[in-house]
C-alpha cells in the first residue's frame, strides 16, 4: 500500500504543477498579444526615422557625424545585449547568449577587447559569470519598455564611441518572426552605414533647409535614430519572450498531462494487483477450511 500512496502523492504533485504551467501559459498568451501590438506599432516609426537619416546623409555629404565615421582599426568593441528579466521561456536567452559568446570569441581572436551593456537580468548575470566587463545595465523593465529607462545605459556606449574609447558598437537581441519562431540577431549599431542607411526604393531625394544648422539637426536626429533602434530591439525581444514562454508552458502542461496518465495507469495496475492478491488469499483461506 505504501507504493500506491507514493503514486497518489506524485499524481497530486504533477497535477498542481500542471495547474501552474497552464495558468502561466494563459498569462503569457495575454501578454504576448499586447507585446506584439507594441512591437508592430513601433516599426513604422523606426522605418521612417531610418529613411529620413538616409536622405539627410545623402543630402549633406559635407558634414559627417561621428556615428557615421568608420574606424581604421577595431581595438575595442562594445555590445548592447538584450535579454529577459525572468526565465521559463525556453531557449530564448540561451540562443542569444550563445551567439554573443561566439562573437566575443571572434573579437578576442582578432585582439579586440570587449565590453557590454546588459539590458535584462539574465544577460547581466551571464556576463558577470564569464568575466565580461559590464559598463552599464538596465533591469526590471517590466512588461512595457520605457525609453527613459534605456537612455542612460545606451548613452554610456555612445559617449564612449564618440570619445574614441570604443571603435564599434553592436546590438544583440531576439527578433520576433512569429509565435513559433524567434531569431537571435547580432548586428552593427555604430558606425552607421551600409544597409542601415539605405533609403527605400522609390523614395524621393530631397534638398533640406536646416534650422538652426545642419550639424544641430543631424546630431539630434541620429541620436533619436539610435534610441529608436534600441527601443525596437527591446520591444522585439519582449514579444519573443512572451511567445517563447507561452510555447514552453504549453509543452510543460502537455508533458504533465502525459505523466499523469502514465502514473494513473501505474496506480490502477498496482491497485488491481492488490485486489487480486486479497481475493486469492480469501479464496485460498476458504478452500483450506
Amino acid at each position: 500500500m505504501s507504493g500506491m500512496k507514493e503514486i497518489r502523492t506524485k499524481i497530486k504533485s504533477v497535477q498542481n504543477t500542471r495547474k501552474i504551467t497552464k495558468a502561466m501559459e494563459m498569462v503569457a498568451a495575454s501578454k504576448m498579444r499586447k507585446a506584439q501590438d507594441r512591437m508592430r506599432s513601433a516599426r513604422p516609426y523606426a522605418d521612417k526615422v531610418r529613411n529620413i537619416c538616409a536622405n539627410l546623409a545623402k543630402a549633406n555629404p559635407d558634414y559627417r557625424h561621428e556615428y557615421m565615421v568608420e574606424r581604421n582599426e577595431i581595438k575595442n568593441v562594445a555590445a548592447i545585449v538584450v535579454t529577459t528579466d525572468k526565465g521559463l521561456c525556453g531557449g530564448l536567452n540561451t540562443n542569444i547568449l550563445r551567439l554573443v559568446t561566439s562573437k566575443f570569441q571572434e573579437f578576442g581572436a582578432k585582439g579586440a577587447k570587449v565590453r557590454a551593456t546588459a539590458i535584462g537580468t539574465k544577460g547581466a548575470g551571464f556576463f558577470n559569470r564569464i568575466g565580461v566587463e559590464v559598463t552599464s545595465k538596465v533591469t526590471g523593465l517590466g512588461d512595457k519598455p520605457h525609453l527613459e529607462a534605456l537612455i542612460g545605459a545606451i548613452k554610456v556606449q555612445l559617449d564612449a564611441y564618440v570619445a574614441g574609447e570604443v571603435d564599434a558598437v553592436y546590438l544583440a537581441y531576439t527578433r520576433f518572426v512569429n509565435t513559433m519562431k524567434q531569431e537571435a540577431v547580432f548586428e552593427q549599431l555604430l558606425p552607421l552605414g551600409g544597409e542601415r542607411l539605405q533609403a527605400d526604393e522609390g523614395s524621393t531625394s530631397w534638398d533640406y533647409i536646416y534650422e538652426p544648422d545642419a550639424k544641430a539637426v543631424i546630431d539630434d536626429l541620429l541620436l533619436r535614430y539610435i534610441e529608436a533602434l534600441v527601443y525596437q530591439a527591446v520591444a522585439e525581444n519582449m514579444a519573443s519572450e512572451q511567445s517563447a514562454r507561452m510555447v514552453a508552458m504549453k509543452a510543460a502542461s502537455d508533458n504533465a498531462k502525459n505523466v499523469i496518465s502514465e502514473l494513473q495507469l501505474t496506480y490502477n495496475k498496482a491497485r488491481q494487483a492488490a485486489i487480486t492478491k486479497e481475493l486469492a488469499e480469501i479464496v485460498g483461506g476458504a478452500a483450506a477450511v
